[in-house]
């Protein structure tokens, strides 16, 4: 018998998660989540964790409650480790107790795992503190969903009350709150707490409604004088780029990096992955080439996933650093260095600009030498095998992984691309250009899908992957000056500021 674990993801992201939370997400052999507003709490699960999607999606009809219940049993009866991943915290408002009760009948094991609630948190991040000294001794939280069984009587004489799911009903609601209240009441109405693109509507009871917009959902509401404080949180300085939403087209599992910088200037990110990272058809190649180890001068290295499959392929033979003592290591990029230094050796060759062809004008006299190169089996880097050669260098290109085209987009990425909610795109290699315009075509009309990139910015990592994104997508908006991630979300940020 396995055991659940009942988990709140609080209000969004990987940050927002409490320590117990992310440990117990990282061990998940099943994984059973709703809609979730943040695509990175699904990275931190091990790749072979199952997957089960509960939520509502697209339009289509919801899954019932009681079919939740009985995945929860199947899978913990399978003796795995189950996490049911809730947003906010499951025991508010989150028909946890329906759950229990049939994992309690069951005889399944189970463990709630607290989260911090939009209840809790909307406030705060709106500038609005929900118990005060003075305006508010005490506040309640209550649900927007059935008014009629609410005790307004009692609720009336509350200073603050918190509001969860309450604006699809706002005009009986706030019918309600003006006959127990005075209609001079302030109120906020807080949209996408904590995200990039969160929105904050503050008014009177008596006034609210006209100022607006239609859709509001999902939105927490604040009642009581507390709100004014709100005036306060206005005059903050905003991060430079808050307000946008960015798409990162890296590989699976190695965007965190660049979504923690751009989330850290205020962005919020979505993450649609157009490169699939996996071992060679063949280790063939570089099987030998490492068995004839000591006949090579120089390794040449140009990214993370070489370093990272070549020293996988080393350590299968039972080798280690130690075998490279009669070689010399070039690499393209600090990135792919700082890889590399975690396998404790410090490269004899970096150029000055993090591309192929810098290395090639950087590399000291090849003539006769024998150099190992480790690459993408589909290939790249010409430039760097032929201006060598020419020097007179004896390159072997071996494969050493691929990079694949994934089958289909993302699922959360593909909501935004339909809702058409992406600001920025961004490139960190011609790759995942092709892959991005490959992935769209599958998907949408190409008439559709280029009229929606006129309304976005493409930015770019560097000059090559610019040659790429002008030829498939027709331009570049934002190129990076410094070839790097940092460089990249630099040149964002100028480019917003501005």
């Amino acid at each position: 018998m396995g055991k659940v674990f009942i988990v709140g993801a609080g209000i969004g992201g990987v940050e927002d998660l409490t320590l117990k939370a992310h440990r117990i997400l990282s061990q998940a052999e099943v994984l059973i989540y709703d809609a979730l507003a943040d695509s990175s709490l699904l990275n931190l699960v091990p790749s072979t964790c199952k997957l089960i999607n509960v939520g509502k999606r697209g339009g289509q009809p919801a899954i019932t409650q009681t079919e939740i219940n009985k995945i929860l049993v199947t899978e913990c009866q399978g003796d795995q480790q189950v996490v049911r991943l809730k947003s906010g915290d499951p025991t508010i408002f989150g028909r946890t107790v329906s759950e229990i009760t049939a994992l309690h009948s069951a005889n399944c094991e189970y463990e709630i795992v607290s989260g911090i609630s939009s209840a809790i948190a909307a406030p705060m991040l709106a500038g609005i503190p929900i118990t005060d000294a003075d305006l508010s001794p005490c506040f309640t939280v209550l649900t927007g969903h059935d008014l009629e069984i609410l005790p307004w009587q009692g609720l009336g004489q509350i200073p603050t009350l918190i509001i969860l799911m309450g604006t699809a009903n706002l005009p009986n609601l706030l019918a309600k709150l003006k006959i127990y209240k005075s209609v001079d009441t302030a109120i906020a109405i807080i949209q996408w707490a904590g995200r990039s693109n969160q929105q904050i509507w503050t008014g009177t009871l008596g006034d609210i409604e006209v100022k607006l917009p239609s859709q509001l959902s999902p939105a927490v509401i604040v009642v009581g004088e507390v709100v004014k404080y709100h005036d306060w949180y206005r005059s903050a300085p905003q991060k430079p780029l808050a307000g946008k939403r960015i798409l990162i087209t890296r590989a699976a599992g190695q965007s965190s990096q660049f979504r923690q910088i751009l989330e850290n200037e205020g962005a919020e990110v979505v993450e649609m992955p157009t490169l699939v990272i996996s071992a060679p058809d063949s280790w063939e190649a570089l099987d030998q080439a490492i068995a004839e180890i000591q006949e090579y001068k120089w390794l040449i290295l140009t990214s993370a996933n070489a370093v990272e499959f070549f020293f996988q392929r080393l350590r299968f033979y039972n080798l280690d650093s130690r075998s490279l003592h009669n070689l010399k290591i070039a690499v393209v990029g600090r990135k792919t260095a700082e890889f590399l230094a975690q396998q404790g050796i410090t490269p004899d060759l970096i150029p000055p600009d993090f591309i192929a062809d810098s290395l090639a004008a950087s590399f000291p006299d090849c003539t006769g030498l024998r150099i190992l190169f480790p690459r993408v089996q589909s290939g790249g880097r010409e430039v760097l095998i032929t201006e060598l050669e020419q020097r007179g260098a004896k390159v072997n290109a071996v494969p050493a992984y691929e990079s694949g085209c994934p089958k289909y987009i993302d699922e959360l990425a593909l909501r935004s691309l339909r809702k058409k909610e992406i600001d920025i795109l961004t490139f960190a290699s011609s790759k995942t250009v092709k892959h991005f315009q490959q992935l769209l075509s599958q998907q949408f009309p190409v008439t559709e899908w280029s009229e929606w990139l006129s309304s976005v910015q493409i930015a770019s990592i560097g000059t090559q992957t610019s040659v790429t994104c002008r030829e498939l997508l027709g331009r570049v908006d934002i190129e990076a000056t410094e070839f790097t991630l940092e460089g990249l979300a630099q040149a964002i940020k100028i480019k917003v500021q501005n």
